[in-house]
């Protein structure tokens, strides 16, 4: 039966709507609740008519260490969001909405608009988590209820461009241009249960990479349509692992290979969606098919090789939590961000703001010390600032 809130999507052609992703960003699956929608909007500044002139403008305002910050996306959680203004300030490259915060379109604008008056250069990405279902983190007063992927994915291709179009524009209202979503993991018929981070809470759109992308994409649009920027997670593929990365070291995934299903609904949502420049979201998972030294994070091989050579991917690459992952909680802190970001890497995510500072000192001297991986540092500050100067956040 058709929930309330696709009924209004079937009549009104307009849902104002969050999706959130729970895996790997610090927000834990929760339910969410209907809400009054607002007629909130915010100003939004066109894209750069020359996005490498603007890019090359931007870099001769920041010094070595302010590029660098420009690489970090740093969570808070809705006790933390005191610490916006002082992060921004910084010129940390963008602030995530961690956890569950209950304020209203409204008053979440009123706070990501003051972090952005702080920034002293680029704007500031201001992210959040959402899906639906049970895992939808923005739920205050104008952030209609929105179903799980599984119910979308089975939308009309109408019903499903208006419930993203709402969502976009909720979001943009809030003052939040970086949707981590939507979810392009495709779960196997049959194995949803034992699928602990995305089948077992109803986040795949689809069992086929077809149908993952045939949605997926819809929702790209949609969401770029209010100028809100989307991340593809999490590749290459989470839909075969059985535990979950936030809570469970050595999680592995056996059987996928670089020509998987997996793999092909990334590559057919990023044919479909290049004009909208979306983000590619990495799993830290480990992919012994693909290459069995690391986990994908960590991968010139899954990065490198596979996302930007064979499947053509130049946008940014952002990476899963790197801050309190249990995959990842072995390797020091600093060295996170430094072996993410040598292998490919484009954005370290952090969810506990207090590892950034050691983050961002890590490779600060390992660019210093070493001049191959500072090119490369060179090269990923260029790719962020090009997908801000897309965003219209180098105005």
């Amino acid at each position: 039966m058709r929930s309330p809130a696709l009924r209004t999507v079937a009549l009104l052609g307009l849902v104002v709507g969050g999706l959130l992703p729970a895996c790997g960003n610090g927000s834990e699956p929760a339910q969410g609740s209907g809400a009054t929608t607002s007629s909130t909007t915010t100003t939004t500044t066109p894209p750069a008519d020359d996005p490498e002139s603007a890019v090359a403008a931007a870099l001769e305002s920041l010094d070595r260490r302010a590029e660098i910050a420009q690489l970090f996306v740093v969570g808070l959680a809705p006790e933390e969001l005191d610490r916006g203004p002082d992060l921004a300030a910084e010129g940390v490259g963008g602030l995530f909405l961690r956890g569950r915060p209950e304020q209203s379109v409204t008053d979440l604008a009123g706070i990501t608009g003051g972090w952005q008056e702080q920034a002293p250069g680029p704007g500031l990405w201001i992210a959040a988590d959402q899906e639906g279902g049970s895992v939808q983190t923005l739920k205050g007063e104008g952030f209609e209820q929105l179903p799980p992927a599984t119910e979308q994915g089975d939308l009309p291709a109408d019903q499903l461009r208006a419930l993203a179009d709402g969502m976009g524009a909720a979001l943009s209202a809030a003052g939040v241009n970086l949707n981590l979503a939507p979810v392009v993991d495709v779960v196997p018929a049959g194995t949803e249960a034992g699928n602990e981070p995305i089948g077992y809470y109803d986040r795949q759109y689809g069992s086929t990479g077809g149908e993952v992308t045939a949605a997926a994409s819809t929702v790209v649009d949609g969401l770029a349509a209010a100028r809100v920027t989307a991340t593809l997670k999490h590749f290459p593929g989470l839909g075969r692992v059985r535990e979950n990365t936030d809570t469970s070291a050595d999680v592995v995934d056996p059987v996928t290979t670089a020509g998987d299903d997996q793999v092909t609904a990334f590559a057919g949502t990023l044919t479909r969606t290049s004009a909208a420049h979306p983000m590619v979201m990495m799993s830290s998972a480990t992919y012994p098919q693909i290459d069995p030294s690391a986990p994908a994070a960590f991968s010139p091989v899954v990065i490198g090789d596979l996302l930007r050579g064979r499947l053509a991917f130049a946008g940014p690459v952002i990476s899963d939590d790197l801050g309190a992952a249990e995959a990842l909680a072995a390797v020091p802190v600093g060295e996170r961000a430094v072996r993410f970001l040598a292998a490919g890497g484009t954005l370290v995510l952090t969810v506990a703001v207090d590892t950034y500072a050691e983050m961002l000192d890590a490779v600060e001297a390992e660019a210093e010390s070493d001049p191959a991986f500072g090119e490369q540092v060179d090269a990923a500050v260029r790719t962020a600032l090009l997908a801000k100067a897309h965003a219209g956040l180098l105005g």
